[in-house]
């Protein structure tokens, strides 16, 4: 992707008493995105109240465009981070390039007094088309599911990640995210654990490119 800035300058001539002239030179600048890599951890969980919550001073990363070759200084944005109530909450790593096109990074921050022997992680089928996602533990009460809509191989630019934490033994939240298809957050999460039957159900929100519906997963 090539993407079109536009440089202006003034040109003196040298001869006394002519008007300055403006000039427009249009420069082909190469369109790419830093890297971000997290230095050390990158998911936390704490019950409600514990800490210390990882901070701006705290949370480690670096930043490299590999196209432009540059080195860069990260930003770091955890005020949005809080114990105060359970939930899943999201500090923002950023650096922008001498072309002003930027890259993220992000660190997850869940906040819940599930118990640590509580396990969602397993193969789950979308009872709507009978696809199947992976849901990953990360740490206690925080999950990583690799389809989160439960799309269909055969869409595969709509399949994307997403991360949730569970609060209690039937619910979870899912709160607003970044993705390749733009942001998009769960509603009305909710877990069963009858036994052997264990279910996990939400909606999407926030994004066009997902319907609202509850969309159920049950493990398998």
């Amino acid at each position: 992707m090539r993407k079109i800035l536009m440089l202006s300058f003034v040109a003196a001539l040298a001869i006394v008493g002519c008007k300055k002239q403006e000039a427009t030179i249009s420069r082909v600048v190469t369109v790419s995105y830093p890297t971000i890599t997290i230095k050390g951890q990158q998911f936390y969980s704490f019950p409600v109240g514990g800490g210390p919550l990882p901070s701006a001073n705290t949370i480690q990363a670096t930043a490299y465009d590999s196209f432009y070759k540059q080195s860069l200084t990260p930003v770091v944005d955890a005020s949005r981070l809080t114990n105060v109530a359970p939930g899943l909450y999201i500090a923002t790593v950023s650096a922008r390039n001498s072309y002003g096109f930027t890259g993220y990074g992000y660190v997850y921050v869940a906040i819940t007094n599930i118990t640590d022997s509580m396990n969602l992680g397993g193969k789950y089928v979308r009872t709507a088309n009978n696809d199947t996602v992976n849901i990953t533990k990360l740490s206690r009460g925080l999950y990583r599911t690799d389809n989160v809509g439960g799309v269909l191989k055969s869409n595969p630019a709509f399949i994307i990640p997403g991360y949730f934490v569970q609060t209690t033994d039937t619910t979870l939240d899912m709160p607003l995210q970044p993705s390749a298809q733009g942001n998009f957050s769960g509603g009305s999460g909710a877990i069963d654990l009858t036994p052997g039957d264990t279910t996990i159900m939400y909606s999407i929100q926030n994004n066009g490119n997902f319907g609202t519906q509850i969309r159920t997963f049950k493990k398998i």
